[in-house]
């Protein structure tokens, strides 16, 4: 079953990569949509060229990141539980996507990988390594943080730009922003194929680990070439239910608020992926620097019902995935053979 158990894990980590780009890439130029720096379809083309870029790129540091994540067991036992992971994990993406909450993809892989784990150690086998301090600091924390980061430094960004721009007339500021914008819109695309190019190249050098087809120590052309062609077709394929989210429903965004909270987004995620090697939540960083950006002005028109829903699924969603995959572990347990 080992053969038929890593094709799977292909399988869904392709499909993990796609349902990535659709769900999320296109939230990488929501902003610059929403404020006419870009139309739709240049959008989506700009999105899907630098994603491709970053993805291709981001094989150079998914070794670095796959280490640090889990150190799964070899044979069938490991490979059951990155499929469990990623089903789960693919599974909340769509209910997510389908809701239009912008919850992160690496919550819900992260939270799936501990609940295989878990079922795994329940069933009496080796369950997922490495959880320890190195991980907790390298994965577990940048996660938490990273939203905090994005929302307070947007909203501090705010004031300089603005007092900057005091004595320009509106529409050359508005003009000038949306400029800017185009240009961060690429750079956050760019940032995002990077930092989830990475998790599917990660998984995908997990899975050739424990079948025995890699010693870990290179990474096959193959899975960067998937990586990012999955996550580039995903954002070509376009899905606007979380952009128009992220660009309309959760506050009132003016051109310069818009190039303050994308420059900053992209800034986080280049130096989680490049300078620290920290795995960042795009849609979380994107999220949390617009609402940072659109708070901070004198009349806010933040939508409080909206944000406190989207709390709520980030919350839900390691705890989601985690439960779903111990089912799915549990079910999967009789087909495996060690």
């Amino acid at each position: 079953m080992t053969g038929v158990f890593f094709t799977l894990v292909v399988l869904f980590a392709g499909t993990f990569a796609f349902l990535n780009g659709f769900r999320d890439a296109s939230a990488s130029v929501a902003l610059a949509v929403r404020t006419r720096a870009l139309t739709p379809t240049v959008g989506v083309l700009l999105a899907a060229l630098f994603n491709f870029i970053g993805a291709a790129l981001s094989a150079a540091f998914a070794l670095t990141v796959s280490h640090a994540w889990v150190t799964v067991p070899s044979g069938d036992g490991g490979l059951t539980i990155l499929l469990s992971g990623l089903i789960s994990a693919v599974l909340w993406g769509l209910y997510t996507w389908r809701r239009g909450i912008p919850s992160s993809s690496t919550h819900a892989l992260v939270g799936g990988l501990a609940g295989a784990g878990l079922a795994s150690l329940v069933l009496g086998g080796p369950g997922v390594g490495g959880v320890d301090n190195s991980m907790l600091f390298q994965v577990v924390l940048p996660l938490l943080i990273s939203p905090i980061i994005a929302f307070a430094g947007a909203y501090l960004l705010v004031w300089p730009a603005t007092w900057t721009a005091r004595y320009t007339p509106p529409n050359v500021v508005n003009s000038r922003s949306r400029r800017i914008q185009a240009v961060a819109a690429g750079a956050v695309a760019f940032a995002h194929g990077l930092q989830d190019g990475q998790r599917t190249s990660a998984v995908l050098l997990l899975a050739l680990l424990a079948s025995g087809m890699s010693d870990g120590t290179t990474m096959p052309v193959w899975v960067a070439l998937l990586t990012a062609a999955m996550l580039t077709a995903g954002t070509l394929a376009g899905g606007w239910r979380i952009s128009h989210t992220i660009g309309y429903r959760l506050a009132r965004i003016d051109p310069l608020r818009g190039f303050v909270a994308q420059i900053y987004s992209s800034l986080i995620l280049l130096l989680g992926a490049i300078g620290l090697h920290w795995p960042i939540s795009t849609t979380h960083t994107v999220t949390t620097a617009t609402l940072g950006a659109g708070s901070n002005q004198p009349f806010p028109d933040t939508n409080r019902r909206v944000v406190l829903r989207i709390l709520s699924f980030w919350v839900l969603t390691p705890i989601v995935t985690a439960a779903a995959a111990v089912v799915l572990a549990l079910a999967l347990s009789p087909l495996r053979g060690s």
